[in-house]
C-alpha cells in the first residue's frame, strides 16, 4: 500500500494535486496561500502562487496593480518614485514635485545633477556663465543683475582695476581721490605699511602714515625735539620760528605751563614772569 502524502496544514491528501514545499513541509495551494501569501496594497487580495509578487519596503503588489497613482501606467521594470507612500512614474513625480530649471524652465528629473543658489535650481549644463556660456559647475562665480558670471569673465567685464598694479579688484578695495586701489596696494610711500583703516595724510599726491609724515615733514618741538604733527586738531605753540607741543611749553625753571599765559625769553629758554624777574 502506498504511503500517504498529506498537506501539513489541512491534512488532505496531495496525491495527484499541485503542492508547495516550505521548509521541507508540503502544503496544498489553498493552505499555502492562506498561510504565507502577501496581500496586495492596491486590491487587498492575496497574491497567489501563480501571480508575480512585487515588493518595495515591505509592501507587496500584484504586477497588474503596480501602477503610477497619477497616470495609471505600469511601473513593472521601470524607474519610479514615492511620495506619501504612493507610487509614481518619474515623469509624474517630476511634474508634480521636482524643481524647475531657472534657465530653461524645464523639470529637473530625479537622479540628475542639480545646481542650487539662493533658492533657485538649474540643470548642471544650464548653470553657465552669462558671458562665455561655459558651465560653471563648482567653480567660483559672481551673480550680478540676476546673471551668473565665472570669476574670469566677471573681472574682465565689471571689476575695477587697481590704479597701482592695474589688476582687477575682486573683493574689498579702497577708494582714494576717486581712484580704486587694492587694500594691499594702498600703502605708505615711506614705510610701505598698509593704510586701509588707518589714519594717514598726503603730500605731493603721495600717501603717508602719520609716523612717516611727521618724521619727514613735521616741525620739531624746541623742547623734546620730537615731531609736531599738527594733525587731527592737535594744538601746538609757535613763537619766533620755534614750535612746542602744548605739553612741552613750560617754564624752564619752575616747569609751570605757559599755555595761554605771558612769558619771557632768555636766550633759548622760556620763563614765566615770576621766574623771569629773578634772573
Amino acid at each position: 500500500m502506498a504511503e500517504r502524502y498529506d498537506c501539513t496544514e489541512c491534512e488532505e491528501s496531495l496525491f495527484g494535486l499541485k503542492y508547495i514545499l516550505k521548509e521541507e513541509k508540503p502544503y496544498c495551494i489553498k493552505c499555502y496561500e492562506a498561510l504565507f501569501s502577501n496581500t496586495c496594497e492596491v486590491c487587498l487580495k492575496l497574491i497567489g502562487c501563480t501571480s508575480k509578487d512585487l515588493s518595495y519596503k515591505d509592501r507587496h503588489w500584484h504586477s497588474e496593480c503596480f501602477l503610477c497613482v497619477k497616470c495609471s501606467r505600469s511601473l513593472v521594470e521601470k524607474p519610479f518614485a514615492t511620495r506619501d507612500d504612493q507610487l509614481m512614474c518619474t515623469e509624474c513625480y517630476s511634474n508634480e514635485y521636482s524643481a524647475k530649471c531657472h534657465s530653461c524652465l524645464k523639470t529637473i528629473m530625479p537622479g540628475s545633477k542639480k545646481m542650487e543658489h539662493k533658492g533657485n535650481s538649474w540643470h548642471e549644463n544650464c548653470f553657465s556663465c552669462n558671458r562665455c556660456q561655459q558651465p560653471i559647475g563648482t567653480r567660483s562665480f559672481v551673480q550680478k543683475d540676476t546673471h551668473n558670471y565665472c570669476l574670469p569673465c566677471y573681472e574682465k567685464q565689471f571689476a575695477l582695476q587697481c590704479v597701482h598694479c592695474k589688476k582687477p579688484i575682486t573683493t574689498g578695495g579702497v577708494n582714494y581721490r576717486d581712484q580704486p586701489w587694492h587694500k594691499e596696494c594702498f600703502v605708505c610711500i615711506g614705510c610701505k605699511q598698509q593704510l586701509a583703516g588707518q589714519r594717514f595724510t598726503s603730500r605731493d599726491d603721495f600717501a603717508y602714515c602719520l609716523d612717516c609724515f611727521c618724521n619727514l615733514f613735521a616741525k620739531k618741538c624746541a623742547y623734546c625735539t620730537t615731531p609736531i604733527s599738527g594733525l587731527g586738531g592737535s594744538k601746538y605753540i609757535s613763537f619766533e620760528q620755534r614750535q612746542w607741543h602744548n605739553d612741552c611749553f613750560n617754564c624752564k625753571k619752575c616747569c609751570v605751563s605757559l599755555v595761554g599765559r605771558g612769558f619771557l625769553t632768555c636766550r633759548d629758554d622760556i620763563l614765566c614772569p615770576d621766574c623771569g624777574r629773578d634772573m
